[in-house]
């Protein structure tokens, strides 16, 4: 049974504006790589667009110069051992989703690999060129052109973080593998 479902694209940047974790998945049409990026956040509601840092020294950013884009997965804690893997090696010598036994699906507008076993949400996103910053920064704008969320932790435009979803429950990197997750949800009150 497939339980993600197309987010519309004014809700996209709430999959990523809790600050979790995320998995960017990037290729040049040849190649492929997957890594882990804990710095990444939606800076414009409309366009969607967000900002995530990948270092420009690494396989994933040469990718992403190659092709123009890339996708946004957003890892539950069933994937934490997996999270943690992808975010240390490197995937210059090997495909690490065919090393990970990792499924990916081609996103629906860029076909971008973008993974859902496992994960709450993903975003594809097309590379917005900075030309001021791609040499001394290694932050990468995109624009959000497609997103799906796992629709039993987030629906109607809303996380719901429950007792029955913890598998699906995202990430947050506090550094040297330690992580949390997302739970423990409270409502305010309406004012």
């Amino acid at each position: 049974m497939r339980h993600f479902q197309p987010v519309a694209l004014h809700h996209a940047s709430r999959l990523v504006n809790h600050g979790p974790t995320v998995l960017v998945t990037s290729t040049d049409g040849t190649r492929r790589n997957v890594m882990a990026a804990a710095w990444s956040m939606p800076v414009e509601f409309t366009p969607p667009r967000i900002a995530v840092v990948i270092d420009k020294k690494t396989f994933t950013r040469e990718l992403v110069m190659a092709s123009g884009g890339f996708g946004i997965c957003v890892p539950g804690a069933a994937l934490l051992d997996l999270t943690y893997a992808v975010g240390s090696t490197s995937g210059r010598d090997d495909d690490k989703f065919a090393r990970h036994g990792i499924d990916a699906a081609r996103g629906p507008v860029l076909g971008l690999p973008v993974i859902e076993e496992g994960c709450a949400a993903w975003l594809e996103c097309r590379l917005i060129p900075e030309r001021h910053t791609e040499d001394a920064y290694d932050t990468c704008f995109g624009e959000v052109v497609a997103a799906a969320a796992d629709a039993r932790v987030f629906a109607n435009g809303h996380w719901d973080f429950r007792s029955d979803n913890v598998d699906l429950q995202t990430l947050h990197h506090l550094g040297g593998g330690n992580f949390v997750r997302s739970a423990g949800m409270v409502r305010a009150k309406a004012p």
